[in-house]
């Protein structure tokens, strides 16, 4: 069996006891992406040769020595092209330094190898929106991976990566773990630096794993979680070794039941799996409690302003001066903003600078974006009351199952749509995990995962991930 279908956690149990080399690993992996990244098209970039020699003096002896992890390709490892997956950086922009998550993998002792595809600038939620090319689900082609860190979920689930980075604005680590079948968690903001990762969204942008199980996702975490000088958002908080209570029962805990995650958007086969799942945590032990969050109603139209508000201040230094895309013979400085940002934007990322400037605009500032921020209040408050009562709030991850290739693409507001179970975790700062917890048939009956989403309070992903473990092993 090839070594990349393996955990971290079974790969390091065997590097330490001299079965397997590194190398073997990077090699196995390497094979994988040749048989099989042509169809499912995850990776933007990636350099074996260079992962191999980090694999021949790798350190095993460190917590993650010897292991290579995919990141997504907004975040920046020195040396090699950070794309965004957009025309303004694609062949225009090799990172001059490591992020600070980068730099804590390899202090762990993890190789980086290959940059993972996305939606431009991680706008969107099905990685049709990448400027270079569209990767697929690797349990049906024709159905998308997911977004905007599709191509993070997609190499998990082929086998083509160990574990890989995502970044999570609204639900991009969550909802393509679930549409892949893999483990995705989104930390508590301010748990892990946001230093080198490219910003869409500052308030609301967080790193975090994509593994094939509950075990690895902690693993990373204790690697990538801590304090960071240069982000002034990251918290001096204490990191506790989060793999020490996964093996602890759930009993006596008490998970809630939000009504406004379970409206009639919900797909039908989604929603059996979703209760399936929580009827296997009540046999375990934990009390499920029905629990209220009336403001989730809101959560799209809040962070449909504040998320472009901020991305249209964010991708102001995309100017065609100081790097990335740069317009031919403009005939004046205006023409140059306007053709460059013209020519290297995708439709997507405009619509999104537009509105955020639009609602930041003088006459809407307090009409709109004003107005958002105190409903994000409301939101954030709702979920403190919430955690007063219950350990963990249990619900799905996304109404529906991946949606094919081209579905609903003329119609962006249905896809924003789609995020309502995501977003109110960003919006309030909280920590969530997407595990796998069945499937539905498409129409030619292949075999569509859906994600069981485990959300918990502010720096509280020891009790998310004890939660998750115990499902993923009553699964």
């Amino acid at each position: 069996m090839s070594l990349a279908t393996e955990t971290i956690a079974s790969l390091r149990k065997k590097l330490l006891a001299g079965e397997i080399t590194s190398v073997q690993i990077v090699d196995d992996i390497a094979a994988a992406i040749e048989a099989k990244d042509g169809q499912i098209d995850a990776y933007n970039n990636y350099n074996i040769e260079a992962a191999r020699e980090a694999a021949q003096n790798a350190d095993l002896s460190l917590p993650l020595g010897g292991i290579p992890i995919a990141i997504k390709d907004n975040i920046n490892v020195i040396g090699e092209p950070t794309t965004c997956a957009s025309k303004f950086l694609e062949g225009a922009y090799n990172s001059p330094y490591d992020a600070t998550v980068t730099a804590k993998l390899k202090a762990a002792g993890a190789i980086p190898l290959g940059r993972t595809n996305m939606d431009e600038f991680a706008m969107g939620s099905t990685t049709e929106n990448s400027a270079i090319k569209a990767t697929k689900n690797p349990h049906a082609l024709g159905h998308v991976p997911g977004g905007s860190s599709g191509g993070s979920a997609a190499v998990v689930a082929a086998d083509t990566a160990i574990a890989s980075l995502g970044s999570d604005t609204g639900g991009s680590i969550r909802q393509p773990a679930s549409h892949c079948g893999v483990v995705g968690l989104k930390p508590s903001y301010g748990r892990v630096s946001r230093y080198g990762l490219v910003a869409f969204a500052s308030s609301l942008d967080q790193i975090g794993p994509m593994t094939k199980s509950v075990e690895d996702a902690a693993l990373i975490l204790n690697a990538i979680s801590g304090e960071d000088k240069a982000d002034s958002t990251c918290l001096d908080a204490e990191v506790p070794d989060f793999t020490a209570n996964l093996g602890e029962d759930i009993a006596g805990m008490k998970l809630g039941v939000p009504a406004e995650f379970f409206g009639e958007w919900l797909d039908e086969g989604v929603k059996a799996n979703i209760d399936a799942a929580i009827k296997k945590l009540e046999d375990a032990g934990a009390e499920i409690v029905p629990i209220s969050l009336p403001s989730t109603q809101y959560a799209v139209a809040t962070y449909y302003i504040i998320a472009p508000a901020e991305a249209s201040s964010n991708l102001s230094r995309f100017d065609g001066v100081r790097y990335g895309n740069r317009a031919d013979k403009p005939e004046n400085m205006l023409d140059l903003y306007r053709r460059s940002r013209e020519e290297g934007f995708g439709p997507e990322v405009k619509r999104r600078i537009i509105l955020g400037t639009y609602v930041l605009s003088s006459g809407y500032y307090d009409a709109y974006y004003t107005r958002a921020q105190k409903v994000r209040t409301l939101i954030q408050r709702e979920f403190t009351e919430a955690f007063e009562k219950v350990d963990a709030i249990v619900t799905p991850v996304c109404p529906t199952a991946a949606p094919e290739f081209g579905q609903d693409s003329d119609n962006p507001l249905q896809r924003y749509h789609a995020d309502i179970c995501t977003i109110s975790a960003n919006l309030a700062g909280i920590c969530g995990i997407s595990v796998p917890c069945g499937t539905v048939d498409n129409a030619t009956g292949e075999k569509l995962p859906v994600g069981l989403q485990i959300l918990g309070p502010h720096l509280g992903e020891a009790a998310v991930l004890k939660v998750a473990a115990n499902y993923e092993k009553l699964r």
